[in-house]
């Protein structure tokens, strides 16, 4: 398999400001690439780009603010010339069954989780095609091949964010067009990602039961194990040997060959899991 060093290459990554994304802004700038960076967060922005080796554009933008997206994808060539890779990495989580959800539950993780990749994706592609070496890397999730109680808004958008990768790379198979597609599908990371949806929760007033509580503390203490800087390097490597599916943990691997093998007993499987960690459900 060909490899693409990224070294030399312009990186745009969002939601680099914690988790995944700050991992990657080190490992992609350890590995020589030139770095664009954007979160919500300005702090945690100043945080990552204190740890980095070298200098990197950043900016604040919602990547559910499509005119934002494109605007930063507009200054980011202005200020490299070019790009080579975009990272949509950006992602929120939820934890409220279908029955205790409202719309906008679901509207506020699709603004991010889906349309922010696609903004993204739409925003830097022209940009990628021009360079002649171009790489779209969207983040899903082991939920974007199997779906677990509790979860159906970010389900959908991972396996959203799947889907349109996938048909995205098919397109730019078809038009021949110089850009390899990536879809990441990580499974239990160690990032802030639990603690930041009961956080996001509250800042909306919202208020969670204690099973919900629960479920978020079982997350970080148990589930969430994969070190993000393990993550990144995982990532790093697939998209240099052009990897079409990164699976990252062994977690993913595991769930990513059940599913294909005995979806049924997947979900049977999920379900019982979530009945022995979170029996107050």
């Amino acid at each position: 398999m060909s490899r693409h060093p990224v070294r030399g290459k312009v990186a745009a990554i969002t939601g680099a400001g914690s988790g995944i994304g700050r991992a990657l802004a080190n490992e992609l700038g350890r590995r020589g690439a030139a770095l664009a960076l954007s979160d919500v967060d300005e702090a945690g922005l100043r945080e990552t780009t204190a740890q980095l080796s070298g200098p990197a554009h950043t900016a604040v933008v919602d990547t559910g603010d499509r005119e934002a997206v494109l605007s930063w994808a507009a200054e980011v060539a202005e200020e490299f010339g070019t790009v080579h890779q975009i990272y949509n990495n950006a992602g929120i989580a939820t934890n409220r069954p279908v029955l205790d959800s409202e719309w906008q539950d679901y509207e506020r993780v699709f603004a991010v989780n889906l349309a922010g990749v696609i903004h993204g994706t739409q925003a830097f592609l022209p940009l990628l095609i021009d360079s002649g070496d171009g790489a779209v890397v969207n983040v899903s999730s082991l939920n974007g091949y199997l779906a677990q109680p509790g979860m159906s808004q970010y389900c959908a958008a991972k396996f959203g964010v799947r889907g349109f990768t996938e048909a995205l790379r098919a397109e730019m198979l078809h038009s021949r067009h110089p850009v390899r597609v990536s879809v990441v599908h990580p499974g239990g990371v160690r990032t802030a990602i639990a603690d930041n949806a009961t956080r996001i929760a509250e800042e909306e007033g919202v208020e969670l039961a204690p099973a919900q509580r629960a479920r978020q503390r079982v997350y970080g203490e148990k589930l969430l194990t994969l070190p993000a800087p393990d993550a990144a390097r995982i990532i790093a490597d697939g998209v240099e040997r052009g990897r079409p599916r990164i699976r990252v943990g062994r977690d993913a691997v595991a769930v990513d060959l059940l599913t294909r093998a005995a979806p049924a007993l997947a979900t049977r499987l999920a379900v019982s899991l979530e009945r022995k960690l979170f029996p107050e459900r």
